[in-house]
């Protein structure tokens, strides 16, 4: 099994390589838009370990407007990331949570979730440095 995960991680860097997912036309990027909004990916940081009601959801990522939130959710379910159990009670109630796709996707924006919080010190420095920069130049 891990000998075929390895053969398809390669055929995919190879792909890419070849320049498939920089064709306007390649379907894999309207996958690829959606999945790195910033609301996708925080919606699969925030179900990594549970499920969650649109409401709890909500507040867990902060900052989300409820339409936005609805517009990211629907987008994820038709993808297949996130699986949607309405319960069908009144008032309603609507569970979310990761797909078997949306776990596999999870690993990746995990590690680089980890990786920005690791380097962020690095990057604000360099917001800092630039913007110094850039206001010698402009003034």
């Amino acid at each position: 099994m891990k000998i075929k995960e390895e053969i398809s991680a390669s055929s995919l860097s190879e792909k890419f390589r070849r320049g498939e997912l920089l064709d306007a036309k390649c379907p894999s990027r309207e996958v690829l838009k959606r999945l790195t909004s910033r609301w996708s990916l925080l919606v699969l940081l925030a179900l990594e370990e549970e499920t969650l009601r649109f409401g709890e959801l909500r507040r867990k990522i902060g900052g989300v407007s409820e339409r936005m939130l609805a517009q990211t959710l629907r987008h994820m379910e038709e993808d297949g990331f996130v699986t949607r159990i309405d319960h069908q009670m009144n008032p309603p109630h609507v569970d979310y949570s990761l797909s078997p796709l949306g776990y596999q996707v999870r690993g990746q924006v995990t590690d680089l979730a980890d990786w920005i919080e690791m380097n962020l010190q690095q990057i604000m420095d360099n917001r800092r440095t630039f913007a110094a920069s850039s206001e010698q130049h402009d003034g």
